[in-house]
């Protein structure tokens, strides 16, 4: 049995700054039936310098006449929201999830509102002294790899193994790199990690997408892996669960035409309701490994398939010859595969054309 993807309908910052507007992001994912709905939590003092300057998607959706730190700060949640997004999810029964940028945020999730797991950017995965905290939390992860090569996820698992592992001593990349070969280490991020193929553009194009990767991770590191998606429409996150991802993840937004800089690369609310659907279609086509006859297919096996009939009138004792047998629908009586069986022996009675052979 296929196992089921979890999807995460990712907000991200689509609230553009409003309480209201993040409220109605959880109650669209809801509506949609994903599995969690994920915001992202920072102050933006403590991860922006004020000479940061923009990606050129954020320039094309946001203009160049402020800076990131500018735009970025209009995009913050307090605790009080945070907390009340919490509460609504709970309410809508859909899981609360957040990706935090320091330690302030990484607080908040883990200790007031008490996530069940911490969602890492692809753009922290080098940010060593964040990932340690987070594992030192103790709660699952799961790991975006954008940008990445495969040594630079192996390292920051490394330190992922080591803050789970609780090890007093000092940390250094010598005790990564033991933490990560250690047998208890890679039980730990195999309970607890689960990492996300990603390419960090948006949108982004269809050639840069390299999905086969999140084969290479897998076999790489022995951990779930999954998707986060960043292509324009459906078809990639879909084919993503084709291929084994445990785990989807997709930004949506309430209207593309809002001002934000993620909502051009996002999906509206009914494609996010397609998307939620076509992927548990998808799943339960999957199906089994076994190759057999579906119970749905059973019942045409005689109408489509054909038996051997006498293809013209045949006097009893005349020789079975390729002149006057064939093959017809419908199945259920001598399979055409017994042809050459049937050739050369003598007919016992009588037969009409078109009268299956017995």
């Amino acid at each position: 049995m296929t196992r089921r993807a979890y999807i995460v309908a990712e907000a991200g910052v689509n609230h553009d700054g409003s309480l209201r507007q993040a409220i109605e992001l959880v109650d669209i994912a809801a509506k949609a039936r994903a599995d969690a709905v994920k915001f992202q939590s920072f102050k933006t003092s403590n991860v922006i310098t004020r000479r940061a300057p923009k990606a050129d998607y954020q320039k094309s959706r946001t203009g160049a006449g402020e800076s990131q730190y500018e735009m970025v700060k209009k995009l913050e949640l307090s605790e009080a929201d945070h907390l009340r997004l919490r509460d609504h999810c709970r309410k809508r029964k859909i899981h609360f999830l957040s990706t935090p940028f320091d330690f302030w945020s990484l607080d908040l999730l883990v200790r007031k509102c008490r996530v069940e797991r911490i969602k890492i950017a692809s753009g922290e995965i080098t940010n060593a002294p964040l990932l340690l905290r987070a594992a030192q939390s103790g709660k699952k992860i799961i790991l975006s790899t954008g940008m990445s090569t495969l040594g630079e996820v192996e390292s920051a698992l490394g330190v992922l193994a080591f803050g789970y592992l609780g090890s007093s001593s000092r940390p250094s990349s010598a005790g990564f790199r033991a933490s990560f070969c250690s047998d208890l280490g890679q039980r730990l991020l195999r309970e607890r990690v689960t990492l996300l193929h990603c390419t960090t553009e948006y949108p982004a194009p269809f050639e840069d997408v390299n999905l086969r990767a999140m084969d290479t991770l897998a076999t790489a590191f022995g951990l779930p892996v999954g998707f986060s998606d960043h292509t324009r429409g459906l078809a990639v996150p879909i084919a993503a669960v084709a291929r084994g991802a445990e785990l989807i993840e997709k930004h949506f937004t309430i209207d593309r035409g809002l001002p934000g800089p993620d909502h051009q690369a996002s999906l509206e609310p009914e494609e996010l309701i397609d998307l939620v659907r076509s992927i548990r279609h998808v799943e339960k086509a999957l199906g089994r490994s076994v190759k057999a006859p579906a119970g749905a297919e059973v019942k045409n096996r005689t109408i489509a398939r054909k038996s051997l009939v006498a293809s013209r009138r045949i006097r009893k004792g005349e020789v079975f010859t390729a002149r006057n047998i064939a093959a017809k629908r419908p199945g259920g009586g001598i399979s055409p595969m017994r042809y050459w069986e049937v050739v050369g022996l003598k007919a016992t009675r009588d037969y009409d054309a078109d009268e299956a052979i017995d």
